[in-house]
């Protein structure tokens, strides 16, 4: 038997801006809670990457490949940075690239989602007996 279920529009505008809002904190506050978005990113990446609504799953997978590209990155250039800097100015330049390379694209992409005309979607849910 199934159920019919309504995703609000709000919500889904939300769903389609939480990671984006979420790594825009983890840089503006970076330790401890970058190191915590990093793996707590996979489970939100997980659960709208497949949202019925294909906008969502859009800005999700956006947000993600940008974000887990960028941190990649700082993994691979972040050793020699810090061996030419060194120390302290080496941790924020690093820190500085990864917010130059995630906070602007990220603020534009939950703008382009808050215009968007979202609509409510009714999606039918299996109930267990």
């Amino acid at each position: 038997m199934k159920i019919k279920k309504v995703l609000e529009a709000d919500r889904c505008r939300f769903a389609a801006q939480v990671f984006n809002l979420a790594t825009i904190v983890a840089v503006i506050i970076p330790i401890p809670l970058f190191m915590i978005w990093i793996g707590a990113s996979m489970f939100v990446y997980a659960a709208n990457a497949h949202h019925p609504d294909e906008r969502v799953a859009h800005y999700t997978r956006r947000a993600g490949y940008r974000f887990y590209g960028v941190v990649g990155a700082m993994v691979i250039a972040g050793q020699p940075i810090l061996s030419w800097i060194g120390g302290l100015k080496g941790v924020l330049v690093i820190w500085a690239l990864i917010a130059v390379g995630l906070i602007p694209a990220a603020i534009w992409e939950i703008f382009k989602a808050r215009r968007e005309a979202w609509r409510d979607i009714v999606i039918e849910v299996p109930v267990n007996e």
